[in-house]
């Protein structure tokens, strides 16, 4: 179990900032623990019993880790934060992720319903699933480290966008005799767009994926984190249409409904804590839905915050409003405690290299 220097997890925001009475939700939490320990108090056929001792492992360690979350919300609804060990900290952590920002999986480009305050998100299901087929993961041939690298979404007939630091990877601008130049491919380096790479479903893989083979580096912004690469289709059939890209700013930023979609990664330097790996199962590069709110914009600024459950591998992810489903944003990074950042698009609404690209303003 962790203890009071506990390492950094992936939460972005704080629970008093996501959960509205955390008492009520404190309350859940311990009802769903103790129907789950009834349920699993009976004794397993002996043939049963080796199979599942991983199994019984995993749900006990998680139940721990909750069960001092809902302790740390009680405290946290007195008012008695400072009251709080490393053990409640990291056990309400685990509530955000699992409750309040949680990381859902993909899967058949659908998700499993939901329930509570992400109930929400069956009843935009069929929109949602359009989302899905539009991102992808960033992956590369050549590269003397990496296979993959970020994620990516279709914003324009034969476009996607990402961010310059996951284009930089596989790219270089190359001058042209102090007349400018061009960005390319850095040299034996090929890379693509594939919108599956999901967990298999009972061991069985999605499926054929059509990948987007990226075929120029259309341009790297020079003032925000983005990139804008053509693509083809690797297989007859196509390309989707593209996402529609908000060209006006929403009503209110703060507080507005969004979701990420994109590739969690683990990144070592976040060294997180083995409990934490636990409780998601080390699944990690494959794609998930991530909803969240939009928790702060300054008219005329080039970042929107957001708290949706992110890590490395979101670099180039969308994000979503959860109201209409037109891409608010490019998320770029995140800072823990302190929320995650991305590009308000609606501001690049006359940039040229945006029209360049053909984005698909809406």
């Amino acid at each position: 179990m962790p203890n009071g220097s506990r390492n950094v997890s992936p939460v972005a925001t704080a629970a008093e900032r996501v959960f509205g009475d955390l008492r009520e939700v404190a309350a859940r939490v311990r009802g769903e623990l103790e129907a789950e320990i009834a349920e699993s108090t009976y004794e397993l056929p002996a043939d049963a019993a080796p199979a599942a001792e991983i199994s019984r492992f995993a749900r006990e360690e998680r139940a721990r880790v909750l069960e001092a979350g809902v302790s740390g919300l009680e405290k946290l609804a007195a008012n008695r934060e400072d009251e709080l060990d490393g053990n409640e900290t990291f056990g309400v952590e685990a509530i955000v992720l699992l409750e309040g920002r949680p990381a859902i999986l993909v899967q058949r480009q659908d998700f499993a319903p939901q329930r509570d305050e992400w109930a929400i998100l069956d009843g935009h299901r069929p929109a949602i699933r359009e989302s899905l087929a539009r991102v992808g993961r960033v992956e590369v041939t050549g590269h003397p480290s990496l296979d993959w690298i970020g994620t990516a979404f279709l914003v324009g007939p034969r476009t996607v966008m990402t961010n310059r630091h996951v284009a930089a990877e596989f790219s270089r601008f190359e001058e042209n005799g102090g007349k400018g130049g061009r960005w390319n491919f850095a040299y034996g380096m090929s890379a693509r767009v594939d919108p599956a790479e999901e967990l298999p479903v009972d061991g069985a893989a999605a499926g054929a994926s059509a990948a987007y083979e990226i075929t120029e580096i259309i341009g790297i912004h020079p003032d925000v984190d983005m990139a804008l690469l053509r693509v083809e289709p690797s297989t007859d059939g196509g390309l989707p249409t593209p996402l529609a890209v908000a060209a006006d700013a929403p009503a209110s930023v703060p507080g507005r409904p969004v979701y990420v979609i994109g590739y969690p990664a683990w990144d070592g330097r976040r060294n997180e804590p083995e409990s934490m790996r636990r409780i998601f199962m080390d699944v990690y590069n494959v794609k998930r839905l991530q909803p969240g709110t939009a928790t702060d914009f300054t008219p005329g600024g080039l970042v929107m915050k957001h708290d949706c459950s992110t890590l490395g591998g979101n670099s180039g992810s969308p994000v979503f409003d959860l109201t209409d489903h037109r891409v608010l944003g490019l998320h770029f990074g995140g800072r823990y405690r302190t929320g995650n950042f991305a590009v308000p698009l609606w501001e690049l609404l006359d940039d040229p290299l945006l029209a360049t690209a053909e984005v698909n303003w809406v």
